[in-house]
């Protein structure tokens, strides 16, 4: 067996079920699940349309490179993030993914050298899959913890020179999964600027990229900060991105990668072997969603109406703030938030995660301890009712 596996830690969602188990949630309440990011909007219709009228195509095998013009409407769809001059060759620049999930597991095992002593470099909390990637590939992971101190955000002038030289690559995700923050222009271009000088990989987790509060300012892309930087053909940059947030797809399991050709060809080779060629119905039903932004839009309004609904009630007992993008609420609670989220469970019927299992300890500190994670992916009106058994349940416990 791998050693390595020895230090993976349970899934946060595999802790979440031993935390509950055996607690009796009050029978008169129906239950509502706020804890995994998987949302629960109805998918577009016309995406579902095109996945049943091309079923008869699972008799092909699948190229691992994907159809020409799936990698064309997804370098479109990044393309729309870009200052307009900016140019994705669909042909070096973009690979498919069976969802974002395993691409970002493996570009880790095709970019480390396990014989370097190398460092990944990650947000703290973090998408547990940076980890166990890291570790799986005989890396040592570096937390950089995003707290209230730093604006949510991955302190990188924090990381002392010699732990720069040793990063092979960084991950940063925006908007951050819990926390909701989103990386600036200038703080892209600096991290690029750290990547060029300690010769290191920047993967950006822009799964949430098309999640957004203010339609007037969208997440900037790593790869137009590059752009803008002057760096072109997006040296060091991959950025990772998904339909399962942006059209309501998480059962499609369709993502892409796109940035550095040099890169993405390699990573072509690692995939060839790998075996993760999406299936053709997969593909068509994705160029399909890429392709429109209509949904999206519509998308980004009910994630909307969700916040403005339950930040007023959930505000009225906890401390909590306005993610700049996303669909999570990161609000302190009182005291141990394992405990919080297994009371709340037995009081309310409601299912949150602990902020404590997003993070790891770190430079003296849990960043999600004393937090939880609430994911509005439910409906609006159980995102309603949940949050006023939430306020229920804290202002009783006061």
């Amino acid at each position: 067996m791998n050693p390595a596996l020895q230090r993976l830690q349970a899934y946060p969602f595999e802790r979440l079920r031993s935390l509950l188990a055996g607690a009796q949630p009050p029978a008169g309440l129906a239950a509502i699940a706020l804890s995994i990011g998987e949302p629960r909007h109805e998918p577009p219709a016309f995406v579902l349309a095109v996945l049943r009228d091309s079923l008869r195509q699972l008799d092909s095998y699948p190229t691992t490179r994907g159809l020409p013009a799936l990698r064309t409407a997804m370098a479109a769809a990044l393309a729309r993030r870009l200052p307009a001059q900016a140019l994705i060759d669909p042909d070096s620049m973009v690979l498919p993914l069976s969802g974002t999930r395993e691409g970002l597991f493996a570009i880790v095992q095709a970019l480390i050298d396990p014989s370097d002593d190398a460092v990944v470099a990650m947000p703290n909390p973090f998408y547990q899959i940076y980890e166990g990637a890291a570790l799986l590939a005989g890396a040592e992971p570096y937390f950089l913890n995003t707290t209230p101190a730093t604006g949510y955000l991955p302190d990188l002038d924090a990381v002392p020179p010699a732990l720069w030289q040793r990063c092979r690559l960084l991950f940063l995700c925006s908007p951050g999964n819990p926390t909701g923050a989103v990386l600036s222009v200038a703080y892209l271009r600096h991290a690029l600027e750290l990547a060029e000088r300690h010769d290191f990989v920047i993967v950006a987790d822009e799964c949430y990229a098309d999640l957004y509060l203010d339609e007037s300012d969208p997440p900037p892309s790593l790869l137009a900060a590059a752009y803008q930087a002057g760096n072109t053909q997006y040296r060091r940059c991959l950025v990772f991105c998904s339909l399962s947030k942006r059209s309501s797809l998480p059962g499609l399991r369709s993502g892409l990668v796109a940035g550095d050709a040099a890169l993405i060809e390699r990573f072509l080779l690692y995939r060839t072997y790998h075996g993760c060629a999406m299936p053709l119905p997969t593909q068509l039903a994705s160029i399909a969603a890429w392709s429109d932004e209509a949904h999206v839009l519509d998308n980004r309004r009910r994630y909307r109406d969700k916040f403005e609904q339950v930040l007023p009630v959930i505000g009225e007992v906890l401390p909590v703030h306005r993610p700049q993008g996303g669909f999570y609420l990161w609000p302190q609670v009182d005291g141990d938030d394992a405990l919080f989220t297994r009371e709340l469970f037995q009081h309310s019927h409601l299912t949150i995660l602990p902020g404590s299992y997003l993070a790891r300890d770190a430079h003296g500190e849990n960043p999600g301890r004393g937090r939880v994670r609430i994911s509005l992916v439910p409906a609006l009106e159980q995102c309603v009712e949940a949050a006023r058994r939430l306020r229920e349940f804290v202002a009783g416990r006061a």
